[in-house]
């Protein structure tokens, strides 16, 4: 049916943040570009299959800022098809994978190489059509961390812009980086921890983390990075990207920036803004981030600063492992978790279902806001526009269960567990 030169779909929920608008309307897509968007359409336009989507929303696809792949060097945790499926069943039709693959993408050669990876996995039948990835290059070579790499030979290989996906320890190093890319027009996304001040921590320093014995890691090591980046990129003027901000006091610091135009915009992950410490009591290795989940106070900061804007754009952070990887103590697993899949109905049902968000705040910090980000243009919901859009039903309920996930990990504090909402199918093929 999806193949059909024209669809209508009828009586579904129209969702389009650039505009602001959030109507129920029926909507004709004919081939790959929205043609009406109509109240309702008295009769069934020629050759258009009609597909009953009430109770549905249409909305443009989501954006996804950082996320890791397995693929290359650990294609047991995660494929590049395993993780556009998953994307694409997660509602997300642009991806920006961070350059921490082996080998790393600290180099043009190896950008070639997975832009080859993806042209060759697209010809098979079972590869689909979206979501589309972008690489993030390195900022520094990942043997030692202390030379830059080809900047400029990177961005002209197609890199959507230079991450490393952790801290960048001598900021000298960075304050030249910072100088070398500004021309070159480039996102920059920069991950803001102390490493000196974090220790071994494995959990955010407080009464929690004394009550399970865990160690902790003190909302300071963020807050001083925040505070140095701050500085360097007020005195350089380079634009850059704050990356996984977890503390109130870094929303703070952020906000404070932003009021004196320094050129910053930042994110937190999904995670951060539906766990706190309290949920680390379970010792669910899972529940094993970095940066750690924060406390009452860090959340609710978090969840206000997306509100308002200080915190742009949320982001998944998907960071896939294997059964046996993941399956440690809490203090030895390896942080992070996977999210493309369930990022979206999590946060729907926490935050539009309980009328602390609207839809179209979701959407905003899930589509709008990511893309300016990384400095490409909006995706519309509007006649006229080219078809990049999800249906998501709100109110579908299933088990996050391995035959249910596309990822080719499990590594979620959610599975085994019934969630409500998913996406029905993306139309943008």
């Amino acid at each position: 049916m999806l193949n059909s030169p024209k669809r209508l779909l009828q009586r579904v929920r129209v969702l389009d943040p650039l505009s602001d608008t959030d109507r129920i309307a029926d909507v004709l897509i004919a081939g790959d570009r929205i043609e009406a968007i109509e109240t309702h359409f008295d009769s069934i336009p020629q050759d258009a299959s009609v597909l009953e989507t009430e109770g549905l929303i249409l909305a443009p696809g989501l954006v996804d800022l950082y996320s890791y792949s397995g693929e290359p060097g650990h294609e047991e945790r995660e494929t590049l098809a395993s993780l556009i499926a998953a994307a694409k069943a997660g509602g997300f039709t642009r991806l920006a994978i961070l350059p921490n693959t082996i080998p790393p993408v600290d180099n043009p050669a190896t950008l070639a190489l997975l832009q080859q990876k993806l042209e060759v996995a697209s010809q098979t039948k079972e590869f689909p059509k979206s979501p589309h990835l972008n690489f993030w290059g390195a900022l520094t070579v990942a043997i030692e961390g202390q030379q830059m790499t080809e900047l400029t030979d990177l961005a002209a290989a197609g890199a959507v812009g230079f991450a490393d996906g952790r801290p960048v320890k001598n900021l000298g190093l960075l304050r030249r980086l910072l100088e070398y890319v500004k021309p070159l027009n480039k996102p920059v996304a920069l991950v803001p921890a102390n490493e000196s001040l974090k220790g071994k921590g494995v959990m955010r320093e407080g009464v929690a983390s004394i009550s399970y014995g865990l160690p902790g890691d003190p909302a300071v090591s963020e807050a001083a990075a925040i505070a140095s980046l701050l500085e360097l990129i007020a005195a350089i003027d380079t634009p850059v990207h704050l990356m996984r901000v977890s503390t109130r006091r870094g929303v703070e610091l952020i906000a404070q920036a932003k009021a004196r135009g320094v050129p910053v915009t930042a994110s937190t992950t999904w995670m951060h803004l539906l766990l706190n410490t309290n949920d680390v009591a379970s010792y669910d290795p899972n529940l094993r981030l970095e940066p750690p989940l924060g406390n009452k106070e860090d959340m609710a900061a978090l969840i206000e600063g997306v509100k308002q804007g200080i915190i742009d754009a949320v982001a998944v952070d998907h960071t896939p492992y294997t059964y046996e990887e993941k399956t440690l103590s809490f203090a030895e697993a390896p942080p992070g978790a996977i999210g493309l899949e369930l990022a979206l109905p999590l946060l729907w049902d926490r935050f539009v279902e309980s009328g602390e968000w609207s839809a179209l705040e979701l959407w905003q910090c899930l589509s709008v806001r990511p893309l300016s980000c990384l400095h490409q243009k909006p995706i519309s919901c509007t006649p006229g526009q080219p078809v990049e859009l999800v249906l998501f039903d709100p109110k579908a309920r299933w088990t996050v269960e391995q035959r249910e996930l596309n990822s080719l990990s499990t590594n979620t504090p959610w599975f085994g567990k019934p969630i409500t909402g998913r996406v029905v199918t993306d139309i943008s093929d």
